[in-house]
């Protein structure tokens, strides 16, 4: 992992594997860049594919610095340090891709004019996009009452992912206020090349299809797996990587 200071000073953390053209992907909440990406070998998959695979971990998680003053947590603060990582590695030329939280951010990061060659939403429908208040609700409700949910419950699942990878709640709550939504319309002009890759019975964050429906320029894999699972498969990155090589300039 190598350290960088963000656009506030804050450290945030990244890893770097492969050679090649370089895309950065996100991580999902409550998650890390090495959960999301490397421990199930989507990134080797994509790094083998002839890339160099950046994955940073958002502040408040993984090995990034989880601040809880309120201040460190401007609204669009993730796709602000993606911004901040792009200039401090000096990229010109690359894509960009994340995983669920880390699918909103690169969107977000499209809508403040960020300009990736291609771009990659996984495990993202387009309510998750137009509707992120409501999705950080759930999230923050989970935080507030992490005891108590219904076995087999959404709720459930969530406190249990959220204890054991030992997340800082404090530092998370900020991260999810500070969300936005990006509407509609404004998808709509989002014309960077596309992959929104999903599992088939992910409907975390509504409807896939409908969001590659709604970006001028997308395409939909649907793979194996739920919204939890399919970051395990081994067709999440080989799809990824597939589409990256056969979009490529």
């Amino acid at each position: 992992m190598t350290d960088f200071a963000s656009f506030d000073g804050t450290s945030l953390a990244y890893r770097e594997l492969g050679d090649g053209r370089p895309i950065i992907l996100l991580h999902g909440l409550f998650s890390s860049g090495e959960m999301n990406w490397h421990r199930y070998g989507a990134a080797a998959e994509i790094a083998g594919a002839g890339y160099r695979v950046i994955t940073p971990d958002h502040r408040g998680h993984g090995a990034s610095a989880a601040p809880h003053d309120p201040a460190a947590y401007p609204s669009d603060v993730l796709a602000m340090d993606v911004e901040a990582l792009v200039a401090h590695l000096g990229l010109t030329d690359f894509d960009l891709g994340g995983y669920s939280l880390g699918a909103r951010t690169a969107v977000r990061c499209l809508a403040r004019g960020m300009t990736p060659g291609r771009c990659v939403l996984g495990g993202m429908g387009l309510s998750g996009i137009v509707g992120s208040a409501a999705r950080a609700e759930f999230f923050l409700k989970v935080i507030a009452q992490p005891d108590g949910w219904p076995p087999g419950s959404a709720e459930y699942f969530t406190a249990a992912f959220m204890k054991q990878n030992g997340i800082d709640t404090a530092a998370v709550g900020h991260v999810l206020r500070a969300q936005l939504a990006t509407p509609r319309e404004v998808l709509k002009t989002l014309a960077t090349p596309t992959l929104v890759v999903c599992g088939r019975d992910d409907q975390d964050n509504g409807s896939a299809a409908d969001l590659a429906l709604t970006l001028p320029n997308a395409a939909l894999a649907e793979i194996p797996g739920n919204h939890m699972s399919a970051v395990t498969k081994a067709d999440f990155g080989s799809a990824i990587a597939a589409w990256l090589q056969h979009h490529s300039s």
